[in-house]
């Protein structure tokens, strides 16, 4: 069978399962929808949040930057791997203990604030339509690729299949659909890694095979950064960014991850405190199996790309390659009239633009591996990006009907009402999403990095100071979330999307500019210490919380009757 007809089969199963779930999951009550009734087993519910961390961003593109950026591309693996390490050990238990349905509702009674609460909120949305953007942009380059359909209309399918589960099962749902996305997206990844792996070194297992040796006795980084070398580009093994960007985008990664609301509310799924911390170390061990293995990926990829294509005639180029450029995701121009492919890192004569987040996606094609594994891949893609996709929506939802219709608008309203709320802001979140899908700022993993940034610019500081101290209060939070946020907006739009300089075309020109030699996607720390500072020194200058709220912050530090503590 071919490709196309194994795709449809494997996304035809795969699809039937998680409507099939949403249907058999739908929430009945608010609680339900927002917190799938607090009663999700822990290893079921760190399957859920690995499905839910781990994007397209990680699926689609992250294995493309590396596999691009070499040494670079390093520190999104470190970024987003410490985060979460930070996020289950700093945060997660304390905000179970705390017992909110969302981070804004967090912020909004710990800061005793609607204020608080709304900027939280806008905070929230801002978040989340940045990071669902590029899920609705991975969703449409599948479906572009694998159901040979415009990148538009594969949007456009995510967006229906989304909306569905999404809106009818609200966090119950997508919970349990999210078991099983993880368990696509895992297969899909690791299959055709293991493949590849014994193709090119004899090792069944990629994290070694990565560092073994080919046939020829070389091992195989020194023989991509022989390639590199020989085409112009730099060493796969040697980085070109400053150490201070990659501190910058390690920490503004790691911060972000602590700071997303729609990982943060997973941890108000579960029974107890003590299941936050079971279930935060059972992502991460889900979570390391895809990430430990991305490096492979990356370098078996590029080897095979450089020596499918690199100096041979256009015309004997196997048929993945024409199958990729109707997507408009990879181009060949013939400069010289040579009908040969000039693959270099010379701008002016290099005749192959090629996106990254094709990659993963391309790799097992590239490496003629049977068409099921290349349509397994497809079906992994779009678990990745539905996952997470269907879990951002679910905080746009929350944060619109709970937050502020609940708490603030109609504080009277009825549970029936607040479900009805929830679901239509769900359903109109889908619509804004799959604008930002169709109409992308960037390729995946650098919209999804500004993201994070944003993340760690606003809430990371409000979250920890909330936590830790005391003496923090509403003016110091607020102060502090809105420079930190508005900080860190004002330096995406001028320099990662020219609003200030004459557009998109005028950014790369901008490089020389940046403030400390600090890229958009690093931004995020200088952001979110500012926030740390000003919210620091606010709080200082001006009344203590009441005596009330200080008692619920010495509460949810202390560990004794944690086990007890179901429902508050």
């Amino acid at each position: 069978m071919g490709i196309l007809t194994w795709t449809w089969i494997l996304v035809g199963i795969t699809f039937a399962l998680y409507i099939g779930i949403a249907i058999w999951a739908r929430a009945g009550s608010s609680k339900e929808f927002y917190v799938a009734g607090g009663g999700v087993p822990p290893i079921i519910n760190g399957m859920a949040t690995a499905a839910d961390w781990m994007s397209a961003a990680s699926f689609i593109s992250l294995a493309g930057i590396v596999s691009f950026g070499g040494y670079d591309g390093s520190v999104y693996l470190m970024g987003w791997t410490g985060g979460y390490v930070l996020l289950a050990l700093l945060l997660a238990p304390y905000l179970r203990k705390f017992g909110k349905f969302t981070v804004p509702d967090f912020i909004g009674d710990r800061y005793y604030s609607n204020v608080a609460r709304v900027v939280a909120v806008i905070a929230a949305l801002i978040v989340s339509f940045t990071y669902v953007a590029g899920q609705m942009r991975g969703v449409g380059i599948v479906f572009s690729r694998y159901l040979e359909v415009d990148i538009n209309t594969g949007v456009y399918i995510g967006m229906a299949i989304v909306l569905f589960y999404a809106v009818l099962g609200g966090m119950k749902g997508i919970t349990y659909t999210q078991v099983a996305q993880y368990c696509v997206l895992i297969f899909a990844f690791m299959v055709p890694a293991i493949f590849i792996s014994i193709q090119m070194t004899g090792n069944p297992i990629p994290q070694l095979g990565f560092g073994g040796t080919g046939e020829d006795g070389v091992y195989l980084l020194d023989k991509l950064d022989g390639l590199h070398q020989q085409l112009g580009f730099s060493e796969y093994t040697s980085g070109g960014k400053s150490m201070i960007d990659v501190f910058a985008i390690t920490l503004a990664l790691m911060a972000g991850t602590a700071g997303l609301p729609h990982v943060i509310v997973r941890f108000f799924t579960v029974p107890r405190v003590k299941d936050a911390r079971k279930s935060a170390g059972w992502a991460l061990l889900f979570i390391a199996i895809l990430y430990t293995t991305v490096p492979a990926v990356a370098v078996f990829a590029r080897v095979n790309l450089i020596e499918t294509v690199s100096e041979e005639k256009y015309a004997d180029l196997p048929e993945w390659f024409g199958n990729w450029e109707k997507t408009g995701l990879l181009k060949y121009e013939d400069k010289n009239n040579d009908g040969v492919v000039q693959y270099v890192a010379d701008k002016g004569t290099n005749e192959l633009t090629i996106d990254r987040d094709i990659m993963v996606l391309a790799n097992p094609e590239i490496a003629r591996l049977p068409n099921w594994v290349v349509a397994l891949v497809g079906a992994g893609g779009l678990a990745a990006a539905l996952s997470t996709a269907a879990g951002l929506l679910l905080v746009i939802a929350s944060s619109i009907s709970h937050d502020l219709f609940k708490k603030i608008v109609m504080p009277k309203i009825s549970e029936k009402g607040e479900l009805i709320a929830a679901r239509i802001s769900a359903a109109i979140a889908v619509v804004i999403a799959g604008y930002f899908g169709i109409n992308p700022p960037g390729f995946v993993a650098a919209v999804v990095a500004l993201a994070f940034g944003l993340a760690a610019a606003s809430f990371f500081p409000a979250i920890v100071l909330g936590i830790f101290d005391k003496r923090m209060n509403k003016e110091g939070a607020i102060a502090g979330m809105i420079i930190g946020l508005g900080l860190m907006l004002f330096y995406m739009l001028k320099f990662k999307f020219g609003i200030f300089d004459g557009g998109k075309e005028a950014v790369a020109g901008l490089k020389e500019s940046w403030w400390f030699g600090i890229s958009p996607e690093g931004f995020g720390t200088i952001a979110m210490f500012v926030n740390f500072v000003i919210s620091v020194v606010v709080s200082r200058i001006t009344a203590a919380p009441p005596e009330n709220v200080q008692e619920i912050v010495e509460n949810i530090r202390i560990p004794s009757g944690a086990g007890e503590a179901s429902g508050h």
